[in-house]
């Protein structure tokens, strides 16, 4: 039998308080679950006040944010409300940020708990309808809206494909991280909340979600597979479908990253464990089309192969991230199958969405 020892001062008293407020916790969190107490009320948890432990997203108080009801539609084989009963709730921690026009504005930093889009979605069957054409699921998206008019896009690679999961969800519960020197507190969200955490910016964090659209990609490409060699020698790029540039070759001044990867695709498994050189794809965009409200909730990037082979980006995924885990444009005119731009998604567990021989790049909002 393992014995565990537990040194420094850490008295009965207070191991015996941590325990009750822990259980008093988990009493009031089924609770919660289960529809006990109205939005905004506090609902009794482990508020850490003394730091007990060694938590810093346990010191204040977790507030309910009421009843959630959610419908599921779009290109899916059965539709309907969600049952949330037997999902498991899920952590973020967010500091939340708007667009203003001189300086973003910081709104507090909150940590949520909540359904992840990964749960909510994982049992509903995918009924694309451009399954003929292109059967890969890495041009889905989903549309999460509300009833009084706000409509975000999440790409099915958020959701399903990044190294970390679980990090969009909707959220029933919220705490402030409040300074602990300056007790700041923020003004706390009345009612459940979709949450982006990988977001830097938060404009896709819109209040009181009702429904979730499954959608495909909004562009048509003629698929030939098998293509050989496999190869585009410059990409278009269009804006709500006009062309703006093409570029054939790496702007002067543009900054040549190193991305250290383990390359493992989900049907052959590894590829490489060699780097990855390229440039921000961010850099590439960024001046056809600014970082707005907008763009951030409702854009989309479309790239497309010389064969047909297509994957689907939010805006908000290419350049709004706060974790350093960029797409990058890798440039390599010497190679004649798959040259001359291939995609890299650092923060994707698959390969799926490193797309070769980008013939075109389409940024659309909807």
């Amino acid at each position: 039998m393992h014995k565990l020892t537990i040194s420094g001062k850490i008295t009965v008293s207070a191991l015996t308080g941590l325990f009750l407020m822990t259980a008093i916790s988990c009493n009031n969190i089924n609770r919660e679950i289960k529809g006990g107490q109205l939005a905004g009320e506090k609902i009794i948890s482990l508020a850490d006040t003394s730091d007990l432990t060694n938590n810093f997203y346990d010191n204040a108080e977790t507030y309910n944010l009421g009843s959630l009801t959610l419908t599921v539609g779009g290109e899916v084989a059965n539709p309907g409300n969600i049952d949330l009963e037997n999902l498991p709730l899920h952590t973020v921690v967010v500091k939340e940020t708007q667009l203003f026009e001189k300086a973003d504005r910081f709104t507090g930093a909150f940590r949520y708990d909540g359904y992840s889009l990964f749960d909510i979605l994982n049992r509903y069957t995918i009924k694309k309808v451009n399954e003929g054409e292109f059967p890969p699921v890495i041009d889905l998206y989903v549309e999460v809206e509300n009833d009084r008019g706000d409509k975000v896009n999440v790409s099915w690679g958020e959701i399903y494909y990044p190294n970390h999961l679980h990090e969009i969800i909707i959220a029933t519960r919220v705490m402030r991280i409040v300074p602990s020197k300056t007790k700041e507190l923020w003004q706390l969200p009345v009612e459940p909340k979709l949450v982006c955490g990988g977001d830097l910016i938060s404009e896709r964090n819109i209040p009181g979600p009702t429904k979730i659209t499954l959608k495909s990609c909004p562009k048509s490409f003629v698929t030939v597979k098998g293509m050989s060699p496999l190869y585009s020698p410059d990409i278009k790029i269009y804006l709500n479908d006009l062309l703006t540039e093409t570029i054939s070759g790496v702007p002067a001044g543009m900054k040549l990253q190193n991305y250290p990867a383990v390359f493992y695709g989900r049907g052959r498994g590894i590829h490489s464990t060699q780097p990855f050189e390229g440039y921000l794809l961010k850099d590439f965009l960024m001046k056809h089309k600014e970082i707005t409200k907008e763009s951030l909730q409702t854009g989309l990037i479309v790239l497309a192969a010389k064969d047909g082979y297509r994957g689907v980006f939010t805006y908000s995924e290419v350049m709004n991230r706060n974790d350093q885990a960029e797409v990058l444009l890798v440039y390599k005119p010497e190679e004649k199958d798959g040259g001359v731009f291939r995609l890299f998604a650092a923060g994707d567990f698959f390969s799926d969405r490193a797309i070769k021989a980008i013939e075109c790049i389409y940024i659309t909002s909807n």
